[in-house]
C-alpha cells in the first residue's frame, strides 16, 4: 500500500519492529499494567483495555501532528485499537477477524483428556469475545484468513468479513532434490539428504491443542514399522494457546515440567530414541530445509486457527497426514492434496505415516497436488497480497 502513489502508511507498535521501505514507524509504550486483582472472568479484558489505552495515547499524539488517517487497519487481538475511531471518528476501520470464541463447537471440550469443560466456560468465553464485540459497531469490515475461522464470528458482523488468508512465499518455499542438512546427535554430526526417511511434526510450542500427544503416541508403531525412519519435531517447552500441565496434586497450568517432556515420557520405553530429534526453536532457513527434507510431515489440530506451517509444507511439497479437523480440511482434501485422519485416531494416523513411507510414487503425487494448490489458493504475491489490498482500499469508500 505505501508503495502505490498518493499514500501516506503510519505503523503504530509497541513491539520491536523492523524498518519497512516506505512505512513510517510510531512506536509506543504502555501506560499501565492489570492490577491482578479483577475477576478471572475479567482479567483478559482488562489487559486489553491497557493496551488499548496506550494506542489511544500515541494516536493523539499523532493527530497533534497533523496526522489523519481515512483507513485504520488493526489486528484487534490485544485491544490496541479498542478506542482509535475515538481519536478519529471519520476514519474507516478494517480489522482482522482471527477467532470468536465459543464453548461448544470449537476448540472448547474438544479434547476432554486434557483440556475438560467447565461449567463456567461460557461465562468466561462471553467476557474473553467482550474484545470482538466492542470492535464490532465501529469496524466496517473484516479479513479472516479461512472459511471456516469467519464462521465462527456472529452476526450481523460476519457478513462483513473478507476471507483472504495472510499468503506465504511459495517461490521461496519450493521443493529441493539436493537438499542437505547436518543434523548434531549424541552420537556425533550426520548429514541428512532426500535419501533419507525423514518424517516432521511442527509446533510453536509442543501441545495439546496441536496435537503433539497424539504424534508421540502413534511414534512408537511408526519406528518400528520404519526401521530407517528419523523423526525430526520442531517446537518449544511452552504453550501457545492452553495451559502447561497440572502439577500431582492438579494444580493447572504450573507443572514444571512441559508437554513435550510430559509425553515423551510416555512413550520413551517403546521409542528409539536415536531417531527422534527435538531440535527446538529453529532458525526459518533450517526449518525450510527440513521440510524440504521431508518424506511425510505430520499436522494436526484442535478446530482453531490454521498454522503457516501446514501451508509451508505443502508449499515445499510434502506429503501430508493431518487431523481432519476445521479449518485443516480447507487445504487438505482426502486423498488429493493429502490424507486427513480423525484427530484422535492414534493407530490412524500410525498407518496412514507408514503406508506413505512405504509408497514413495504416493508421496510425489500428493505433494505435487499439495504445492500445486498452495500457490492457487495461498501464494502470497499472486493471490493473497492483491487481495488484501483490494479489501483495504475498498475500507475508504465504506460509510462510515
Amino acid at each position: 500500500m505505501a508503495a502505490l502513489a498518493g499514500h501516506r502508511v503510519v505503523a503504530m507498535h509497541i513491539n520491536a519492529c523492523q524498518p519497512m521501505e516506505g512505512v513510517e514507524l510510531f512506536p509506543y509504550t504502555l501506560s499501565g499494567q492489570p492490577s491482578g486483582q479483577s475477576h478471572r472472568w475479567l482479567s483478559d479484558l482488562e489487559a486489553k483495555v491497557y493496551r488499548g489505552e496506550a494506542a489511544y495515547l500515541a494516536a493523539k499524539q499523532l493527530r497533534r501532528s497533523g496526522f489523519t488517517p481515512d483507513v485504520i487497519v488493526a489486528h484487534p487481538g490485544w485491544g490496541e485499537s479498542l478506542f482509535l475511531r475515538e481519536v478519529w471518528p471519520q476514519a474507516r476501520m478494517g480489522i482482522y477477524c482471527e477467532f470468536y470464541y465459543h464453548a461448544q463447537g470449537a476448540d472448547m471440550g474438544f479434547d476432554p483428556e486434557m483440556s475438560p469443560a467447565k461449567e463456567d466456560d461460557g461465562c468466561r468465553l462471553r467476557l474473553k469475545n467482550a474484545n470482538y464485540d466492542l470492535h464490532f459497531p465501529i469496524s466496517q469490515a473484516g479479513l479472516s484468513p479461512t472459511h471456516w475461522q469467519r464462521s465462527v464470528f456472529p452476526e450481523p458482523f460476519r457478513s462483513k468479513i473478507t476471507v483472504m488468508h495472510d499468503g506465504i512465499d511459495t517461490q521461496h518455499i519450493r521443493p529441493k532434490p539436493d537438499v542437505a542438512m547436518t543434523l548434531g546427535t549424541r552420537k556425533g554430526s550426520i548429514t541428512l539428504t532426500r535419501n533419507d526417511e525423514i518424517i516432521t511434526f511442527v509446533n510453536r510450542n509442543l501441545e495439546p491443542y496441536r496435537g503433539y500427544h497424539i504424534f508421540m503416541r502413534a511414534l512408537p508403531a511408526i519406528l518400528k514399522a520404519r526401521p530407517r525412519a528419523r523423526v525430526l519435531i520442531v517446537g518449544g517447552d511452552g504453550v501457545s494457546y492452553g495451559a502447561l500441565p497440572a502439577t500431582k496434586n492438579g494444580e493447572a497450568g504450573s507443572s514444571a515440567k512441559g508437554w513435550r517432556q510430559v509425553f515423551l515420557d510416555e512413550v520413551k520405553a517403546d521409542l528409539d530414541l536415536d531417531r527422534v530429534h527435538f531440535l527446538g526453536r529453529i532458525a526459518y532457513a533450517d526449518f525450510v530445509q527440513m521440510l524440504q527434507l521431508s518424506a511425510v510431515h505430520v499436522y494436526l489440530t484442535y478446530p482453531f486457527v490454521l498454522s503457516w506451517s501446514l501451508l509451508e509444507a505443502m508449499s515445499a511439497g510434502c506429503a501430508i497426514v493431518a487431523s481432519d479437523t476445521p479449518p485443516v480440511r480447507e487445504a487438505i482434501v482426502h486423498n488429493q492434496t493429502g490424507l486427513l485422519v480423525d484427530f484422535f485416531d492414534v493407530a490412524g494416523f500410525a498407518n496412514k505415516v507408514i503406508s506413505l513411507c512405504e509408497d514413495p510414487q504416493e508421496r510425489k503425487r500428493l505433494g505435487h497436488a499439495a504445492r500445486e494448490f498452495a500457490i492457487d489458493q495461498y501464494d502470497l504475491r499472486s493471490h493473497c497480497l492483491p487481495g488484501q489490498m483490494a479489501w483495504a482500499q475498498s475500507l475508504r469508500d465504506m460509510p462510515v
